[in-house]
């Protein structure tokens, strides 16, 4: 996911989202759902047409206007951060971060809605005040607990989910666990679930570090993991293939001492098959570029992709514009660079604009399970 260009957006007449921020695949991948920070949106992305739902042709189009009207989406407040399905597919929960809250989105109202042949607002649910400042929701492995994450308190909100027949949710809370032994900043941005696990991993960006939650039973903090200084962990993910099961943390930090002499982010590598309460980081790798932030992998196990928060330097060869970089993980341990793929320019009527700043990443095959389900 890539935030529109400043450009577009910073004059009266803007164009497209402002600030697009956060994806996350629906359970059978067949949906992305995004938020646009600055317009306040949610918006779904159709997976097997790579089509917004709801964009419209444009009347006007022609040779100096955009071929198609952007949908305005779903409105749920200021500054949604990041969106999640539920476990049953049947909703999206956002973290609106601005509003202490989470909307609780009806899925298929929300294509009505986004498509303009549903009222405004007739796709949202409810809101459920939570902690300030929520960043994100992720759910257990059954769907029947939520960890919602801060960027404003060192707090981890804990909700019992139920669900009825049709697979809507009702939510209270079930505990608030204090992280300020972890993260005094109180500022963790992203967290999700380790596979085949009931391990919960959390980022705490300004502490350099992450932990470890259990997220069944008696919930509570495992262990933290410090990460070096000025790290600046962004996303998690995880790998387990023959060789090995490891959790990567993509970082930040940008040290000028990377491949080639070019500046580049580092990515650390915590071996997950060490006892609880003894992960550590037990090497890092360069990510071939600058500010790493989004990561995922393939369903295999064997790839994993990078995206990265800032562009490459002048005298570089992608110089200008953000890029994705692609690894061989067939050897969890001993990552292999394979490529960099230049995120290119958007193609705009009136020129062309360079991608400037990627955020999120993620690999779907649609009808496929997700990540998420």
């Amino acid at each position: 996911m890539i935030p529109t260009h400043g450009a577009m957006v910073q004059k009266p007449l803007y164009h497209g989202a402002i600030s697009i921020h956060g994806c996350v695949p629906s359970p059978d991948s067949t949906l992305l759902a995004t938020a646009g920070r600055g317009t306040s949106n949610l918006y779904l992305i159709d997976t097997r047409t790579l089509k917004v739902i709801g964009n419209q042709p444009n009347s006007q189009a022609g040779p100096t206007a955009n071929a198609e009207t952007l949908t305005s989406g779903i409105m749920v407040g200021r500054e949604p951060h990041e969106p999640t399905f539920t476990r049953t597919g049947r909703e999206i929960w956002v973290a609106v971060r601005g509003e202490d809250k989470i909307a609780v989105i009806d899925v298929e109202k929300a294509k009505a809605e986004c498509a303009g042949t549903a009222p405004r607002g007739s796709s949202i649910l409810r809101f459920m005040p939570v902690l300030p400042g929520p960043a994100m929701v992720w759910f257990s492995a059954d769907g029947r607990t939520a960890f919602i994450i801060s960027q404003k308190t060192p707090r981890i909100d804990v909700l019992d989910v139920s669900y009825d027949a049709n697979g809507y949710s009702t939510a209270q809370r079930k505990m608030v666990l204090d992280i300020a032994g972890a993260d005094k900043f109180g500022f963790s941005p992203f967290l999700k679930r380790a596979p085949g696990s009931a391990e919960m991993w959390v980022s705490h960006k300004l502490a350099d570090a992450v932990s470890v939650i259990s997220a069944t039973g008696d919930v509570k903090l495992l262990e933290t993991i410090p990460l070096g200084d000025k790290a600046r962990p962004n996303h998690v993910e995880f790998v387990e293939n023959a060789s090995g099961r490891v959790a990567y943390v993509t970082y930040a930090r940008i040290d000028d001492d990377g491949p080639g002499g070019v500046a580049s982010s580092r990515i650390g590598v915590i071996d997950r098959s060490a006892p609880a309460g003894m992960h550590k980081v037990v090497s890092t790798f360069f990510s071939n570029g600058r500010e790493s932030h989004g990561i995922w992998t393939d369903p295999f196990n064997t790839k994993l992709y990078v995206a990265h928060e800032a562009d490459e330097l002048p005298g570089t060869p992608n110089a200008g514009q953000t890029k994705c970089s692609a690894f061989d993980v067939t050897d969890v341990f001993k990552p292999r660079f394979i490529a960099q793929i230049p995120l290119g320019d958007l193609e705009l009527p009136s020129r062309k604009l360079r991608n400037k700043k990627s955020i999120n990443l993620v690999y779907v095959r649609p009808g496929a399970p997700s990540a998420t389900a």
